[in-house]
């Protein structure tokens, strides 16, 4: 009888304790290079792993971070398997490469950092495929390209970060098929921003370009960049803002060109078709007056012009006749009280209401110009006048000849009626 009780008493220990086990089992299976804090957390900081041991990680980790280690390259599919994962910290590896679709399989991943690394190229489709990502972190490392498609089908990106890295050229489609992003933010030192750079990107609450050294803005730089809150160029050299720039731009709720240099405006055509709500060019130092014909903003509910610097030579009057001046959201006085003059130099930051412009004659070119203007109105005129008097007098003649020949027509019949 008590061999009895002691063989129910063993069993039930035994199928009781089973759990207990299984959990201890699993807690255990940890990489001897980490920390598994719990079966939610694991650390593996400063451990030396040359490779990612991610089927060693228990498949409930939702904070995962590997810092400080030897990988170099992080394969497709790193991660799969971990699909309750939520925060990834890859910081301070020895990553140089990141292969297509690395992150694929992770639904759950809300904020992902690779900082402090020597990656130079996000390559293509490298974080393709992302939804529902809060964050991704690639600043302070080495990164001089992005490549086409590298973000391609993530989307609902609350910020991707891309500061501290010494990336000078951004290549086109570098973004294309990435929707809904909070905040992009870029690196400062761009000196080439490829046509279609932008293409395919919709849906930006922040876009920001700033500390740029462009020798121009080109064509089609915004070309198919699309739903854009706030569109910030600041703080850079932008060159010369060249033909078709902005085409293909369209509904931005706020463009803001701030603070930059500009050597030329060969063009800046903002139409009815950009749907732009706002414009905001303020404090910005314009080396040459744009020539007539240059700009043109229409359909724009706001445009402020302020505290720019503009020539104030004899080509002032070309600029005060500009849609600059024409059609921003204050009059003519206001805008020469808000803005200033880059040149002549002895009116150097003088503010534009204090010239007097009546001393001011036009530029040679503007008045011939305008003679020429003058002249071909007049000679069209002239040339309207005289074909006026041309068909007068051709009437005149013709109906006089008419007269003749019905008085001709009467006489005949009157000779002939006599004989």
């Amino acid at each position: 009888m008590n061999v009895i009780w002691w063989l129910i008493i063993c069993l039930e220990i035994t199928l009781n304790a089973s759990p207990i086990i299984n959990v201890i089992s699993v807690v255990t299976a940890c990489p001897t290079e980490c920390i598994c804090l719990s079966q939610t957390q694991v650390l593996c900081n400063t451990g030396g792993l040359n490779e990612i041991p991610v089927k060693q990680f228990p498949p409930t980790v939702e904070h995962l971070s590997l810092t400080k280690n030897n990988f170099p390259i992080i394969k497709s599919d790193a991660f799969g398997g971990l699909r309750a994962l939520k925060k990834l910290v890859l910081d301070g590896n020895n990553v140089s490469t990141i292969k297509p679709f690395a992150f694929r399989g992770l639904p759950r991943l809300k904020e992902l950092s690779i900082q402090y690394t020597p990656l130079s190229t996000v390559a293509r489709f490298a974080f393709a495929g992302l939804q529902n990502i809060s964050t991704i972190l690639l600043g302070h490392n080495k990164i001089l390209r992005v490549e086409g498609y590298a973000f391609a089908g993530t989307a609902n990106v609350k910020m991707i970060l891309l500061i501290n890295n010494p990336m000078v050229k951004l290549e086109t489609n570098a973004f294309s098929s990435l929707t809904n992003v909070e905040r992009l933010i870029l690196p400062s030192g761009l000196r080439q921003i490829e046509p279609d750079a932008f293409s395919g990107l919709d849906t930006v609450g922040l876009l920001k370009l700033s500390f740029m050294d462009l020798d121009s803005l080109q064509s089609y730089t915004f070309r198919n960049l699309r739903n854009v809150k706030v569109l910030l160029l600041q703080e850079s050299d932008l060159g010369i803002v060249t033909e078709n720039s902005f085409d293909g731009l369209t509904n931005v709720e706020s463009l803001n060109i701030l603070n930059n240099k500009i050597d030329a405006i060969l063009e800046l055509n903002l139409t009815e078709a950009h749907n732009i709500k706002q414009l905001k060019i303020y404090g910005n130092h314009l080396l040459e007056t744009p020539e007539p014909g240059t700009i043109v903003l229409e359909g724009i509910e706001t445009i402020i012009v302020q505290n720019n610097h503009f020539p104030c030579g004899c080509h002032i009057h070309t600029l005060l006749e500009s849609p600059l001046v024409n059609t921003t959201s204050y009059d003519y006085h206001e805008f020469l009280t808000k803005n200033f003059c880059i040149s002549p130099l002895e009116l150097y930051g003088l503010q534009m209401s204090r010239i007097d412009l009546s001393s001011i004659g036009k530029c040679h070119e503007q008045v011939m110009r305008e003679n020429l203007e003058s002249s071909s109105a007049n000679s069209i005129m002239a040339y309207k006048m005289k074909n006026v008097n041309f068909n007068q007098n051709t009437g005149l003649i013709s109906y006089i000849l008419i007269l003749f020949a019905i008085n001709y027509s009467y006489l005949k019949y009157f000779l002939l009626t006599c004989r």
